[in-house]
């Protein structure tokens, strides 16, 4: 470092990565510094400049001697652990600078010699009390993996075999299809058969044993909750995403066209991204790309777009803060929050130029197998080259990583959208009343608007309309004839469950969970997972 660079450096003043001190005047303050620098992103102690007015005060031959001795003794006795410094001299008028670089931690979270762990706060440092930013530290340094901790109290029955089911033929379709299990076979056969035909000898418990979805000590770990469990909040209460659609551009405004209820999220990763897709299906505009008057619209923000958005918040969200992914639709922009910052170091020029560090990588190596993305880590490339109005936001001091897209506000549409936004921002109501007000008229009109397209007397498959997508969505835990149709707004009578409920069994997209005795009073509907 010149003379040039220092001078330079002074003229900015302090800031996260650089600090000035006079002189060296108390070792404890000095190992406090050098603790904050190694738990944030490292940094240059620069002693011999006034850290209030920038004046350059040089240190003599001695002076440097005796700072350079005591940085030595400080980083090796008042940071735990011990650190390296790389020191330097820089000659100015009237004597020398010394410089010493911190590098950012590889054994995180340092503290010094009382116990109390810093990070750098803008020019400042500050204290870390929080567990979650404590174990964020050990997660970027390799030294604890989230997604492989265990969940005390869940087991292998709060799995949800079919979506094992799924995995697994995804991952081992191969195997399988050697072995003949495929088709109908597989579908009838038990999750114990399909593991014993990947594994001879394995049952579900082996085999999700080998795969390090259960430890050896029996206990699931969060990526299985993630992935498999049926009620992944009773164990993972944060781990879900909040949905709402406001009137307007102010994340304080308390009307809304749109909000997903907390039971509705409730499922693993394939549920919630499915939820999150139907949400934003339904609020977000159709536009008319081709010329032709008949040509399909399709969504202003393209749904691979979103996809691609979707799937790198649900899988690259940090599993240590306890906040909730939060997805807004505003009139001008879309927002996906989510928690936690960039890990390892990266920064927003790193992602946009293309650099993938995933956060947790063993969630990300298996969840290929159930969400429609690569693995290939480029998730944010891809839907960077399906819509150029995405912008980024690494929120250090507020923990998260934010997605924005904006909305063209002249974009006209070919979907009902704009006629209901005028009627539903006219109602001055909250959002739960306002959507079951504007559903219910709706679905009681005697119309043919919403009439399935499909012949009843048929097992032939059809294109869900999202209303049809979101009783499906619904139906990914098992319910009652009365709870669908209670959630359509209609009620309970044979003509409803004939139009909102038979057609998606005889469409193949629901199933009996009694189909032996399709009268039984205890009958409810699951979504049917497809092969």
């Amino acid at each position: 470092m010149t003379t040039e660079d220092i001078l330079k450096i002074k003229d900015h003043g302090e800031m996260s990565t650089v600090q000035f001190k006079e002189r060296l005047m108390n070792k404890y303050d000095i190992g406090c510094e050098l603790v904050a620098f190694s738990n944030t992103h490292g940094g240059k102690l620069i002693i011999g400049i006034n850290d209030e007015t920038g004046e350059i005060n040089p240190l003599s031959y001695s002076e440097v001697q005796e700072v350079t001795n005591l940085l030595g003794n400080v980083a090796s006795e008042n940071v735990v652990p011990n650190i390296l410094l790389s020191i330097e001299t820089v000659s100015v008028e009237g004597g020398a600078l010394v410089i010493a670089t911190i590098k950012e931690g590889l054994n995180k979270p340092y503290h010094d010699n009382k116990g109390i762990v810093w990070v750098k706060n803008g020019a400042d440092k500050r204290k870390v009390f929080d567990n979650a930013e404590l174990a964020e530290m050990m997660a970027d340094c390799g030294n604890f993996m989230p997604d492989e901790a265990a969940v005390n109290n869940a087991t292998v029955d709060d799995l949800d075999e079919k979506t094992i089911k799924t995995f697994l033929n995804n991952k081992f379709g191969t195997v399988l299809q050697k072995k003949g299990l495929t088709g109908d076979k597989f579908k009838q056969a038990t999750l114990d058969d399909v593991c014993g035909t990947i594994a001879q000898g394995h049952d579900k418990v082996k085999l999700l044993g080998n795969l390090h979805f259960i430890l050896p000590n029996g206990k699931l770990t969060v990526a299985a909750i993630l992935l498999f469990a049926k009620y992944t909040q009773r164990w993972l209460p944060v781990m879900t995403a909040k949905c709402i659609s406001f009137v307007g551009n102010f994340i304080g405004g308390t009307q809304f066209r749109d909000k997903v209820n907390d039971t509705d999220m409730e499922g693993n990763l394939l549920h919630q991204f499915e939820t999150i897709m139907s949400f934003f299906t339904r609020n977000l505009k159709t536009v008319q790309v081709k010329k032709e008057f008949n040509s399909q619209g399709q969504l202003e923000i393209p749904y691979t777009c979103l996809v691609e958005l979707v799937v790198n918040a649900l899988v690259h969200r940090s599993l240590n803060w306890k906040a909730p992914i939060r997805i807004f639709i505003f009139d001008d922009r879309v927002e996906i929050h989510s928690p936690g910052t960039l890990p390892n170091g990266l920064s927003v020029d790193d992602i946009v130029a293309g650099t993938s560090m995933p956060r947790n990588n063993f969630l990300f190596a298996n969840a290929i197998y159930l969400l429609p993305y690569t693995g290939a880590g480029s998730g944010i490339q891809r839907a960077m080259s399906e819509d150029n109005r995405l912008t980024f936001s690494n929120n250090e001091a507020l923990h998260e990583f934010v997605i924005t897209i904006a909305r063209d506000l002249n974009t006209d549409s070919d979907s009902l959208s704009p006629d209901l936004d005028t009627k539903r921002r006219d109602l001055d109501t909250d959002s739960d009343t306002l959507l079951t007000d504007l559903d219910t008229k709706r679905q009681n009109l005697d119309t043919d608007s919403d009439i399935l397209l499909t012949d009843l007397d048929t097992k032939q498959h059809f294109k869900l309309n999202n209303k049809q997508k979101d009783v499906v969505n619904y139906c990914n835990i098992p319910r009652s004839s009365r709870e669908i149709l209670d959630r359509i707004g209609v009620t309970n009578h044979t003509k409803n469950r004939e139009k909102y409920i038979n057609v998606l069994v005889d469409g193949d997209y629901l199933e009996m969970t009694n189909p032996e005795n399709p009268n039984a009073s205890n009958q409810k509907y699951r979504r049917k997972i497809k092969k």
